[in-house]
């Protein structure tokens, strides 16, 4: 059945004077507000030292010039955290879901709309952005489009397109309270950000917050044994990819990918088998992967050498090696950890015949933790330090992983940019 009708919003709403709208941050979010809305916006931002006009008429003014006395409706970039005293000050705080999807008692100056694309929301802490890749590649005959997380805001997207699927971070889902998704995917998920979530329960428990406002008739795929809350969607709970083909009548046999990429390809099947009763191989075997995730090269020897360098968190580096530990691992590990323990990844390293090199912030702490779990190490401290030793130390039938279980920040601009050096260091061989 074609799922993809119109969804009528109540006519709640009423004007916002722009000058009553307080936009969070000087980001990539809220400007695309500003510019939906032809400019002439106020931005309160951190990094702002004096008031200052941009040329698009927005008066962007320190943080602390906010007063909440004159904000009708608080707009929030995802990253600012629950203890932000932006956040702490707000009355009428909304997301950019909320904004642009939500059913909201607060005035906007948004054009009046009588309908809303169906949305698909995917979030976990891995395999998110390949999911919301695969899953728009299947219904792109459909007219679905992508965004949120994955990098255009909500305010960039086409508002006649009739499916948006979008890649939502814990962040944006923290701030949500009123929009809620037609269709939920939750890939497994693991600690992480939790010196932005406070801790493991409330980074599950922001994973989990659009079951709260979904409603009867909606689909939410999560995985099995999470503290789920009271709910009106559907809630079908999976334990792992044969769980899943079985419950949506998908024959992985048939699906190219393996490993983590077989349970992305499987959760997007799941969706488009909801939507529309398809399951099409051949569409998902033509879908090619993003770089810097699990991403083969060889050097000049012809020795194997995977880029993995979006593994930010411990499980995607744990998923790493899984997929390549039958041979003998050069493991390169490190970076901004973003308060998580490392201990409980080293240790699910035993079993496996692998030698760590360990890069950026914590690099003595993980060489410490691992001679103390008596595994081998060699702290390099830099990404071009770390190739060439490996380079020294591997055999030809090794292979070599930049998998680092930690953020870039430290050293890169990002995780393309440290996968970027990483591919070049490589080619120097």
């Amino acid at each position: 059945m074609d799922h993809t009708t119109s969804h009528t919003l109540p006519a709640t709403r009423y004007p916002l004077r722009k000058a009553r709208l307080a936009l969070f941050g000087y980001g990539l979010t809220t400007k695309a507000i500003a510019r939906k809305l032809g400019g002439g916006c106020r931005f309160f931002d951190d990094n702002c030292t004096a008031p200052f006009t941009d040329d698009a008429g927005n008066t962007i003014y320190p943080s602390s010039f906010f007063d909440p006395t004159q904000s009708e409706v608080e707009v929030t970039t995802p990253s600012l955290p629950p203890h932000h005293p932006l956040i702490s000050q707000a009355e009428h705080l909304l997301s950019e879901y909320d904004f642009f999807l939500g059913n909201h008692p607060y005035p906007t100056p948004l054009p009046a709309t009588s309908a809303k694309p169906l949305t698909v929301w995917i979030s976990g802490t891995n395999g998110k952005t390949t999911t919301t890749q695969m899953l728009t590649h299947l219904l792109a005959d459909k007219g679905a489009v992508s965004g949120g997380n994955i990098g255009t805001p909500l305010a960039d997207l086409p508002s006649e397109a009739p499916i948006w699927v979008l890649e939502t971070s814990s962040f944006t889902m923290h701030h949500t309270r009123y929009a809620s998704p037609d269709i939920y995917v939750l890939l497994p998920i693991t600690p992480d950000h939790l010196d932005w979530h406070g801790d493991k329960a409330a980074y599950i428990e922001d994973k989990l917050q659009p079951l709260r406002t979904m409603k009867e008739g909606e689909l939410a795929l999560v995985p099995a044994g999470l503290p789920l809350p009271p709910s009106d969607a559907w809630v079908v709970e999976y334990t792992d990819n044969d769980a899943l083909a079985t419950f949506f009548d998908i024959d992985p046999s048939r699906v190219a990918f393996k490993g983590a990429f077989l349970q992305d390809a499987l959760l997007a099947l799941a969706v488009t088998r909801t939507l529309f009763d398809r399951v099409d191989y051949d569409r998902i075997n033509r879908f090619t992967k993003e770089a810097h995730r699990q991403e083969e090269l060889f050097d000049a020897k012809g020795r194997l050498w995977v880029n993995d360098s979006k593994a930010t968190n411990v499980d995607a580096t744990l998923q790493a090696v899984k997929a390549y530990g039958e041979k003998p691992l050069h493991l390169i590990l490190g970076g901004e950890d973003k308060g998580v323990d490392m201990r409980p990844l080293l240790e699910a390293f035993r079993g496996y015949d692998i030698t760590l090199y360990t890069i950026g912030k914590n690099a003595a702490a993980l060489e410490m933790l691992a001679k103390d779990l008596d595994i081998k190490v060699l702290r390099c401290n830099t990404l071009a330090a770390a190739v060439a030793a490996v380079a020294a130390q591997r055999g030809d039938d090794d292979v070599a992983l930049l998998s680092p279980a930690a953020a870039s920040f430290d050293q890169f601009s990002s995780y393309k940019e440290r996968g970027d050096v990483f591919k070049q260091e490589v080619k120097k061989l």
